[in-house]
């Protein structure tokens, strides 16, 4: 399997949003793909977040999504991962790893001091996926990656 990692743009939205929206029934919230993709329009338009969309043999796989924030002691730039999905047909194949890959490399390429997530406790699957890539557990929920 081809996995390769793209910067989405307002052109992606349709593609992102099924993905999207399943990221989100995942963690309990109602489906709506329309407002799904709003949601994800208004944030590309607005430059308020990057999304990276993974592709697998052409087909969309997994998104993470970043929103930036500051760091004021280091005067430097950190992000937010604060969404990664990885559709279940395609996981357990090294995509998610790929989209963790993708947004070390972003965090560099803007002098970021760190990236951080959130997961939810009982998140196994997830703790292990960043753990394996070098993230620091924080606190059960938290995970920062040093830059």
């Amino acid at each position: 399997m081809s996995i390769e990692i793209v910067r989405a743009t307002i052109n992606d939205v349709q593609v992102l949003a099924p993905l999207f929206n399943s990221y989100r029934t995942f963690y309990k919230q109602p489906a709506d793909l329309k407002s799904a993709a709003g949601f994800l329009q208004e944030r590309l338009e607005k430059e308020e977040s990057v999304v990276f969309l993974a592709m697998a043999d052409g087909l969309p796989a997994g998104f993470t999504q970043l929103y930036p924030i500051f760091s004021s002691v280091s005067l430097k730039r950190a992000w937010i991962l604060n969404d990664l999905f990885v559709d279940p047909a395609y996981r357990k194949r090294g995509v998610g790893k790929a989209l963790l890959q993708r947004a070390r490399e972003w965090g560099r390429e803007t002098n970021s001091k760190w990236l951080m997530l959130q997961t939810q406790v009982r998140n196994f699957n997830a703790q292990h996926l960043y753990e394996s890539d070098g993230w620091e557990k924080e606190s059960d929920l938290f995970y920062r990656l040093d830059l």
